[in-house]
Parts: structure tokens; sequence; C-alpha cells
């Protein structure tokens, strides 16, 4: 089952849809280190990948040569899956004057999915991005554009908000996921069709939900994800170190707390800060009893979570958090591959969907008998 990938990066994405059944045989990714990533773990994870299917910028793509490069026809790939680029919708990006105003131009990014979706027209797509693109502001604009095309293009399309952890990922991820199959392979008008989006694992306490005990197992906390770590696949790194301004702020803040512990209204008799003034994320410390809060790609000196031993993640725990396979190398200094791993997808989650894509294929009778021997 042949998928193309698009807006790649590490290839967290593929490495769920290859541990259900599909195979990335193109990719696009416009950064050179993660297309050195990508490379680097080909053998083992993306092993229908080579060099010549790999394009570095989706605005100039040529999709007749992306499919040429897959040994492809339009209408022949299973899937085509990839996240555009989140910042102009996440919402640290909307404390920016100009991508309030929807002035971001990588928003534009998710137009170019959809152009290539429509030259490849593939059985299914899967698109990923931050839950901030189904904000009801100037964001809700880009996604309703998007999925008024989508259907143009002749795909029904499901839309749904998941929480990583509630799939088994030590990280409280929330990631807007759309899944689209094209019109002519279902067996209902596209306007009734639903995707079957998978049942949750687990549960646990977010934001204004608590935990309920309905026989689901518990998050999987930060604790629990770095077991069996060591100095061989989690070796110290001398950036993890903490030094600077609030280097002694962040060793007082207890584990699972972050900047709100030191000021008044938590009652600290040496407030440091005021109440809610800065990101949510400031200071902020693991607890090893709880999932992980987001992991960013592109974090200030002083923007958590930092581990609860008052230092720095180190990359060994980045790919925890993350549940990329320990044996998984990411290319780069250590600023890339938190760049290339915070905006990824936890295989984990991507592989739960893409299971559902696959199965709603089968059911439809969208993938032969002699791909499903294949994969």
């Amino acid at each position: 089952m042949k998928s193309i990938s698009l807006f790649t990066g590490a290839g967290g994405l593929d490495l769920g849809c290859e541990a259900a059944g599909f195979m990335t045989v193109a990719a696009v990714e416009n950064a050179e280190k993660a297309r050195a990533t990508l490379m680097q773990n080909r053998d083992h994870w993306f092993p229908e990948l080579n060099d010549a299917a790999i394009f570095d910028d989706i605005v100039a793509l040529d999709p007749d040569a992306l499919l040429a490069a897959a040994g492809l026809e339009r209408d022949e790939a299973a899937l085509l899956h990839g996240g555009p680029p989140c910042t102009p919708f996440s919402k640290s990006g909307y404390w920016l004057a100009y991508k309030r105003a929807g002035a971001d131009p990588k928003a534009s990014l998710v137009d170019n999915y959809v152009d290539v979706l429509e030259r490849v027209r593939p059985m299914s797509f899967l698109m990923e991005n931050v839950y901030g693109l189904a904000y009801g502001n100037q964001n809700r604009a880009v996604f309703e554009r998007f999925l008024a095309r989508v259907a143009d293009a002749g795909y029904a399309c499901d839309w749904k908000i998941l929480l990583a952890a509630d799939f088994g990922v030590p990280q409280l991820r929330q990631r807007l996921i759309c899944v689209g199959i094209r019109a002519d392979v279902l067996d209902v008008p596209a306007a009734f069709w639903r995707f079957p989006w998978p049942r949750e694992t687990h549960v646990g306490p977010h934001e204004t939900r608590r935990a309920v005990d309905d026989g689901r197992q518990p998050h999987v906390t930060a604790g629990a994800a770095f077991e069996g770590l060591n100095d061989l696949n989690n070796p110290p790194e001398s950036e993890e170190v903490v030094t600077g301004r609030y280097a002694e702020d962040l060793a007082a803040i207890p584990p699972g707390d972050n900047y709100l512990f030191l000021t008044a209204h938590r009652g600290h008799p040496r407030p440091k800060f005021e109440w809610r003034t800065r990101y949510w994320t400031f200071l902020l410390k693991l607890s090893p009893e709880r999932p992980a809060s987001t992991i960013q790609g592109q974090p200030g000196p002083w923007v958590g979570p930092f581990h609860w031993e008052n230092r720095r993640l180190r990359l060994g725990e980045l790919k925890r958090l993350m549940e990329f396979p320990d044996e998984f190398e990411v290319i780069g200094s250590r600023r890339d591959a938190q760049l290339q791993l915070g905006n990824a997808v936890p295989p984990r989650l991507a592989y739960v969907v893409a299971l559902g894509i696959r199965a709603e294929l089968e059911r439809l009778g969208a993938i032969t008998s002699q791909a499903l021997e294949a994969a």
C-alpha cells in the first residue's frame, strides 16, 4: 500500500503509517537536516524511499514528477499524508500580531497540500496540524477553505482533535487530524461518510478534564517513558546544564509546576512573578508522575518542559516522549534535533489513525488482496 509523504520532517507520520502497513515511496521536505535524517534511517525504517524520490520544495513541486519518482500513476497511491507547518495556527504563534492578522505566508502551505492532493488523487489522505487551525478566528477561514477544496477535489473528509496521551503517548499533545477518502471508492454519498475514529486506550486529567475510571489505562507518565534509559541511549549533553537569569528560580519550582509557583497568588513568601503574565510553559518542569506537556520545536531559552532534575531534556528523553525508537538517528545539532522532533507527529498516534484508514480501505474494497499480501 504505497503512500506519498508531504512536509515529512523527521518522519513521525511515516513511521506510524509504515507500522500500519503503508510504504512511503516519495517525500517532500525542505529542511536539509530533516532530509538527512530520513536518509540516515532509510534502510531500516523507510526501505522504499530513495534519493530520487525526496523533493525539497512543495511550492515549486511538479506533482507529475513526484508520481514518476514514486513509480505511480494518478489515482494509484493508497495514501497521501503530511502536516503543513503549524506555526501560523499555534497558540504561541497567535501572540504575534502579523499571525493574528493572517499575514503569515506559511499559512498558504495548507493550500499547497491540497494542490498535490488534486493532482495525485490518492485513495485516502491524512492531514495533521495543531488544533488551533480549527479555532473560530482567522485560522478557521484557512481550515474552511481546506475543507471546501478537498470536497471540490472529490473527497469525503472527517476531522477530530485527538490527545496523544489518550493513545498511550507520554505527552499531552493535542492535534487536529483530518482523514479523507476519495468519493469514488465510498459506499455512501461523501456527505454522509464518517471515519471510524480509533477508540482511546488511555485516560487521565487534561486542562479542565478530570480523570475517570472507565476501564481504560491511565496516561503514560514521563517517569515511565524514561525507564530503561542509560548513558548509551541517553548520553549527557553539554547543553543540558541550565545557567543564567532564572536558573535558581527553576531549581525552586517543584516537579510538575511552572513559574506560577513563584507568585503571590499561590502564596509564595517571596514572589518573583506576577500571576499569568508569562507563557504557561515558562519554567515548566516535568513531573515523573504525569505525561509531559507538548514538546515544542523552537522553545525559548526558558520554555519547558525541563527535566525534574533542573536541566534541559536530553535527546534520548525527547525521543521517548515523542515515541520515536531509541535507535532512530536524528541528524544535526541539538537544536536541529529539537526542531525535528518537536515538529513531528508521535508515531504511535499516526499508527492508530493510519490503521483505521487501512481498515476503512479494506472494508470498501479499495485495497486489493495482492496489496494486502504485500503489506
